[in-house]
């Protein structure tokens, strides 16, 4: 089943089993084509993120920035903001969803743990 924009991945046509479809759209296009448009910095982020950050999408939010900012830090840190707060939402609505349909907190959420990153010393290394 397609949607009326052709440039948008239908849920149905993925492996994914998350409420994502209902949160966002995804834009079609190459995967690893899009990751190696985008700065190492962001590139980083992208592979700590908690969920599949598809790539595509952030490559077009690159070029919105870009076009702000210019390709300069300011904007790469200003991307990885809004991934940032894109991730919280996202966790925000799995936890939701997850408490409604089986009764207790999200397993994450109760455990009170964090998202694991890439210390910020070792990211400088790579």
């Amino acid at each position: 089943m397609r949607s009326k924009n052709n440039n948008l991945t239908t849920h149905s046509a993925l492996n994914d089993r998350t409420v994502r479809h209902e949160i966002w759209q995804r834009f079609e296009g190459n995967e690893w084509d899009a990751f190696d448009q985008l700065p190492a910095s962001i590139r980083r982020r992208l592979n700590e993120h908690v969920y599949d950050a598809w790539s595509v999408n952030a490559l077009i939010l690159w070029k919105h920035y870009k076009r702000i900012y210019g390709r300069t830090p300011r904007a790469e840190r200003a991307l990885i903001k809004y991934l940032d707060y894109c991730e919280r939402l996202e966790r925000e609505a799995f936890s939701e969803r997850y408490t409604a349909q089986c009764g207790s907190p999200y397993p994450h959420d109760a455990a009170g743990v964090t998202v694991l990153r890439t210390p910020e010393n070792k990211q400088q290394a790579a």
